[in-house]
C-alpha cells in the first residue's frame, strides 16, 4: 500500500516563497507519475504539477507555469513543490498523489490513486 505524507505547509505573507515535500513509502515509485493538487473550500480539486518517476516528464497548469516547480528526489522517495511569489488566491489545501495517467489525463485528479492527507497554505494578503 502506498502511503504520501505532505509537510512544509504554512501562513506566509503574498510574494514569499514555500517549498512542499511529499514522502512516500509502501511502493515502488518507479512505477509512479507523482502529482500536486490544490483545494480550496467551496472549489474542486485543481491540478497545479506533475512529474513522471522514470524519465522525469514534467507537466503544470497554466495558473502555476513560471512560479511553482515540481522537482523530485529519488533516493528519498521524495517529490517536491517550489512555490514562489505566492499570491492570496494561491492559499488552499495542497495534496500529493500518486497514479499512472497517461498524458491526456495528467490533469485528473481520478486518474491518480493514492493521495496525502493534504497540508494547509495560507497566503497573507
Amino acid at each position: 500500500q502506498v502511503q504520501l505524507v505532505e509537510s512544509g505547509g504554512g501562513l506566509v505573507q503574498e510574494g514569499d516563497s514555500l517549498r512542499l515535500s511529499c514522502a512516500g513509502s509502501g511502493g515502488s515509485f518507479s512505477d509512479y507519475t507523482m502529482g500536486w493538487f490544490r483545494q480550496a473550500p467551496g472549489k474542486e480539486r485543481e491540478f497545479l504539477a506533475a512529474k513522471r518517476w522514470i524519465g522525469g516528464g514534467t507537466y503544470y497548469s497554466d495558473s502555476v507555469k513560471g512560479r511553482f516547480t515540481i522537482s523530485r528526489d529519488n533516493a528519498k522517495s521524495t517529490i517536491y513543490l517550489q512555490m514562489d511569489n505566492l499570491k492570496s488566491e494561491d492559499t488552499a489545501v495542497y495534496y500529493c498523489a500518486a497514479g499512472r495517467p497517461i498524458t491526456s489525463t495528467m490533469k485528473l485528479a481520478r486518474s491518480y490513486a493514492y493521495w496525502g492527507q493534504g497540508t494547509q497554505v495560507t497566503v497573507s494578503s
